[in-house]
This record gives structure tokens, sequence and C-alpha cells, in this order.
């Protein structure tokens, strides 16, 4: 044999001792079914028989309970102010250093697992930035990939997606929402095309978009990028990774977990972005990643906000409850990979322990909302008549918010200011609001999604995060989200509804003033002057142009038929960055929509009254007169050459009576002759006012 072949065979014989070494050392990742990892599970646990879970199918003899009377089997909580010897907590001092170490520890033995030693470090890459638009809003996309260290695995590779947008307009590090979803990452192969139609007519913006325009950034960070959401999956993913491929022990994490220790990660890489906030970072989901966000936010304190969707069972949802989905839903093949293996204890009904249920669990979501505190924590559902089920548990999600509420009192914080007794406090009506503490719920009237309440969330979470809000253009809808702007809708929408209107004024609040039954000065000379016109009143104070939009949009005028609208709008949008080409270009959106809804009215648009308390705005509010002057179709009234400071209030803004009556003479000729003269009787609506004022 020559030297060279000798040489050959000792390389290959290298090879081939180290491959075998490599192979004994580091096996291949196991590719169970996830029946068969949870059977496993159930061995190691000495587990011979689960409880079924209950059916949400109604018509099933196995259905779920959804009779109030037999929802309450165990009717006491775990008492979230007492530690595990039975003293009470009674400082914030002994909460953190010994009743809130005591319930992380319960959760993540018995419930959602621990989170490893040997958790890999996670290394961030941007892949690329580019200048998108979100609506009508410009802002910076940038795409991220997190290595997860797999040097000691390398059979199993984790690569955290994450797609981070922040307002091109920031001039200073902003607060950012993360939002668990995919992004603008494509689905991996395989996966469904989820392609989703565009919102309906006069619905809100896309939380996006909402985030954007009140100045804040956001992040997808995507769960199936860091676990996979069934249980084949659990011998792969950064769970597999760290257990080199081999199925869970029983208090090792589970996919609830591993997607909060993905956003974790997240929070690390904002942490070192300059644009950031990073003191101000909130966590969302919706569903399954309702419950990641709560857990999410519970052991990471970094978190400043979470907004928790709809999150049911292993979120806010009360496991002791006996509604809709259970501890034995939970326990079942199809959602145990969410839970520690530790959790198919309590759905057990034959084991060598003997059996265990829900009753049995050392803490429940309660304790989990707890852990929240003093930060701020907002609960939402929508309604099982829009798609949001009864599975959920909606009343069983209030009761564990109202029995968290002591520990975010004892931490200076407020709660939902209700009493602490839980079995008999009842959820408030939908779309009614809790939302002055750093507790907060609300149950809009939309379906499985917390859509609707955003726009809740942000003006609530604004109240403590300091925020620049991104200007909108003024010809784009915006909702008002303070309660009173609420309730005047709702009166709107009832007064439209009741038909008779012949003649309808719409605008801010100088055309609110003139027919609300606050101002009964200025209601009476409403009154003198239209009666018989059939005349109402849809205006409303503060609002700009975008708002006006969003109230248009969203029913003020639909089925009214009216042979006049009366528009001033735009006064409010007169501001130090606001051009006079943008105010035109909302009125003229108003003006469109207003034809669109009403095609057969005639619409008399009035040009903005000069304003005195800002002499710097009279060249803007001439130079979009002018413009409002050009356009086509309405008719144009403007009285400035008559209004002087003796015809305003003391604040210089609003009319006085003179000022009214200016106004009333020049739009009487335009309905005498549209309308001929007023009759005897008046059909509107009765006059409404500021509902504050009741």
């Amino acid at each position: 044999m020559s030297n060279l072949s000798a040489v050959r065979l000792s390389v290959l014989a290298l090879l081939s001792a180290f491959a075998a070494g490599r192979a004994s050392a580091q096996p291949q990742p196991m590719n169970w079914t996830a029946a068969e990892d949870h059977r496993n599970m159930m061995e190691q646990l000495g587990i011979k028989a689960l409880r079924p879970g209950p059916s949400g199918n109604e018509s099933l003899p196995n259905h779920a309970n959804y009779d109030e009377s037999q929802a309450n089997p165990f009717p006491d909580l775990p008492d979230v102010l007492a530690l595990n010897n039975g003293k009470k907590v009674t400082t914030a001092d002994m909460w953190w250093k010994q009743r809130r170490p005591e319930i992380i520890e319960a959760f993540e033995r018995e419930v959602l697992g621990r989170v490893p030693a040997n958790a890999p470090k996670v290394t961030w890459s941007i892949t690329r930035t580019q200048n998108i638009n979100v609506g009508p809003i410009p802002a910076v996309e940038r795409l991220l990939l997190g290595h997860a260290d797999n040097s000691a695995y390398p059979d199993i590779t984790v690569d955290i997606q994450m797609t981070l947008v922040t307002p091109a307009a920031a001039r200073k590090p902003v607060p950012v929402m993360m939002l668990f979803g995919r992004g603008s990452f494509p689905p991996p192969p395989g996966a469904p095309n989820f392609n989703f139609p565009p919102p309906p007519p006069g619905a809100d913006p896309p939380a996006t978009q909402q985030l954007l325009a009140n100045g804040w950034g956001y992040a997808y960070i995507n769960p199936a990028s860091i676990q996979a959401d069934n249980g084949a999956g659990l011998t792969k993913g950064v769970i597999g990774l760290v257990n080199h491929g081999q199925p869970r022990k029983p208090d090792d994490w589970g996919a609830l977990r591993a997607w909060a220790w993905g956003a974790s990660r997240g929070l690390d890489y904002l942490e070192t972005d300059k644009t950031i906030d990073a003191k101000h970072v909130g966590i969302e989901g919706v569903s399954r990643y309702g419950k990641a966000a709560l857990v999410t936010m519970a052991f990471d304190t970094r978190f400043a906000v979470v907004l928790v969707g709809s999150s049911g069972a292993g979120g806010a949802k009360l496991h002791r409850r006996n509604w809709g989905e259970a501890v034995e839903n939970l326990t079942g093949s199809g959602e145990y990979h969410w839970m520690a293996g530790n959790f198919l204890k309590y759905g057990a009904s034959e084991a060598t322990f003997g059996s265990k249920n829900a009753g049995d669990l050392p803490v429940d979501a309660h304790e989990l909302i707890a852990l929240c505190a003093p930060r701020l924590t907002f609960i939402s559902y929508g309604i099982p008549e829009k798609g949001d089920a009864k599975w959920l548990d909606h009343q069983g999600s209030y009761m564990a918010a109202v029995a968290a509420g002591p520990v975010f009192r004892l931490l200076g914080a407020k709660d939902l200011g209700t009493s602490d007794d839980y079995r008999k406090e009842k959820m408030p009506a939908v779309n009614v609001g809790m939302l002055d503490g750093q507790l907060a719920w609300r149950q809009h009237d939309g379906g499985h999604t917390d859509g609707p309440n955003w726009k809740y969330f942000l003006a609530w979470a604004g109240k403590s995060i300091p925020h620049t809000p991104v200007p909108v253009p003024a010809d784009q809808p915006l909702a008002r989200t303070d309660p009173n702007s609420a309730l005047a809708h709702e009166q709107l929408l009832a007064k439209a509804k009741q038909g008779g209107i012949d003649i309808y004024f719409e605008g801010d609040s100088i055309a609110r003033r003139w027919g609300a039954t606050d101002y009964p000065e200025l209601l009476a000379n409403w009154k003198r002057n239209f009666h018989g016109w059939n005349a109402a009143d849809f205006g409303w104070g503060a609002d700009r142009t975008q708002n006006i939009l969003w109230r248009l949009e969203h029913g003020e005028l639909d089925g009214v038929n009216p042979k006049i609208i009366v528009l001033l709008a735009g006064t409010n949008n007169i501001g130090e960055e606001t051009t006079a080409a943008d105010i035109t270009r909302g009125l003229r959106k108003v003006v469109t929509v207003l034809q669109a809804k009403a095609p057969t009215a005639t619409i008399v648009v009035t040009g903005i009254f000069p304003r005195y308390d800002k002499p710097a705005a009279l060249p803007v509010i001439d130079e979009v007169n002018r413009n409002l002057a050009q356009l086509a179709g309405v008719r144009f009234v403007n009285i400035n050459n008559k209004l002087d400071a003796t015809c305003l209030n003391n604040d210089k803004l609003h009319p006085n009576l003179k000022g009214y009556q200016i106004w009333a003479d020049a739009l009487k000729p335009i309905f005498r002759e549209l309308l001929g003269p007023p009759a005897a009787e008046d059909h509107a609506p009765p006059p409404t006012g500021d509902p504050s004022k009741k």
C-alpha cells in the first residue's frame, strides 16, 4: 500500500469515527406526531386516562356548559395576596420579594413551564430597510432576523422573524407595540396564503395605521418562527433546539412560554435601537396569541403595556370556571403543547397519583393578570353574536380581572374600580369601557378580534405613555375616542333615524351650539329662524374635518335624504403646521362624502369664520375660503365681511347671538328659494345637546 493510500484510509477512518461520535452525541430530532408526543408525556406523568374536553358544538351531547348556575364548581380562588404559608401580603415589598416569586414558581412548574437555563442567545440582523406607506402615513419598515445560537445542536435552526415599522416623521424615539403576527415575511412553503378583505366602508383604520397616527411604532413578531403551534413541533423550534430534538420533560416550557420568550428577545433588540423608546414597549395578541401576550407581560417586567385580545382558557379566563373551554381541552392532544407537561395532571381521570381537576391548580388566571401589575393591562373581548364565542367565557375573564385588582391597588395603581367580590361582579354593558385605571376592561360589539378596541386602547395608554401623534391628513377619517364624543355619536345616529329632516347642519362647535339644548338662547334663535323648515343640527364640538368624515362614514347621514345640507367646518384644523391646501382638501372630501350620501341635496358651504383669538390664522382662513368659493356643485356663503369682534363671544371664536343672526340672514334666502316659505309645523327630530351636560 502506498503512503498516499494509507493517509487516505486514515482520514476516512477519522471522519467515520467523528461522524459516529457525533451521531451518538447528537441524536436526530424525533419526528413524532402530536398524538405520540402527547402519549409520551402521559407516560412520564403516570397518567392512564384523561377526561375528554367538552365540545364547542352545542348540538352534541358532550357540549360545553353555558348555564351560569353550574359555572362555578370551584368558587374559591387562590388568595392572590396570601403567601403559601397563609401569611397576608400587606406591602409592595412583600409582593415583589415573596408572593410574586411564589406565583411565578407555581406557573412555571405546573402550568406554563420553565424557560431552560440553556435557552439560546439570539443575535439580530436587519435584512431589509424600505420606505412604505401605511394608509396615508409614511413609515420606515425594517425586516429583522434573530438567529438563535444552535452551535450546541446544529440540526435545528431557529431564526426569529420580526418586522419593525416606525413613523417616517418621528423626530425622537417612539413607543412601540409588539404584535404577534407574521408581518411582511412571506409564509413558509405549503402554508395557507391568507388574503384578508379590506375593512368595510366606515370601519376603523387598521391597528397599524392607528398606531402610526398616534406616534407609535409597531413590530410584528412571528410566533411560527419561534415555535410551531402543534404538538408534533415540540421536538423542533426553540423547544426542540434546547432539548436537542428530544421530547420534553414535565416542567419544560410549552409554546405559550416559548412565544413569550421570543417576544422578549425582540425587546432585547428594541433596547438597542435608538429610534425606539424601549421603556415604553407593549405586547398584543388575539386568541391563542392573546394568551401569549398575557404570558409575555406577566413574566417580562420590561414590557410597559399589554392588550390581551379574546384570550380565553390559558389566558384571562379562570380555569376553575365551568363555562366553554375547559382545562380538559387544554390537556388534550390538540392544545397541550401550549402548556407545561405537568399541566396534563389536571385533566387526569386515572393516574398513579389518582386524579386531579381544575380545583387542584395552585394558581389561576387572576394571578397571571396580577403578575402584570402595576403596569398597563387592557383585557379585550368581543361578543358571541359576532363570532367571539361563548366558549371564551367573557364573564370568567372579567371575574379574573376583578380578582387581580387588589394587587394593582397594593402597588399604587388603579384597578377596575369594582368591589373585590369577583363572585358577584358582573360585566359592564357592551361598549362600556372601564378605562380609568392601569387595569382596564372593554367588551366591544365586534367579533373575535381586538380591532374595535384599538382606538380606546391608544387613548387609554396614551395618558401614561409619552407619544407625539403624527398629523393625520385633513381628508382622512379619524375617530374621536373620548367617551363623551362616543355618546354624542350615538345621539346623532338616533336623531338621523327619526327622519323628517329637510335641512341638515354639519360642522363643529360653531354649528353645534346653534341647535343644542345646552345653549338655550342660541336654540331659541335657531327656532325663530328655522322653524317650519325641518332643520336638524348634527355638529359636534372640537371636530376637525377628519372627525366629521368619520361620523359621516359611520352612519350619521345614512337614510336621512335631506334637501339642503349646510356645512361649516375647518376652524379646528387650523394650526402651526396645517396649510390652507390641507384644510381645503379636508373640506373638499367632506363635500364629496355629503354628495355621495345625499346626491339630491343642495350643499351650502359656509366660509370659515374669522378667528380673532388667532390673528395669524386670518390669512389662512382667507385662502381656504377663496378655495371653497371655487368648489363645483355647491352654494358658497361668506359672511366674514360682516363678522367683526362685536359678533363673537369673549373667546373671540364662537359667534354670539348677533353673529348667528347674521349667518341666519345669509341662509334664509337660499332656504326660501329651494324650499319655499317655512310651514306652520316643524317635523324635525327634537334637538339634542352635550351628553355630559345631562
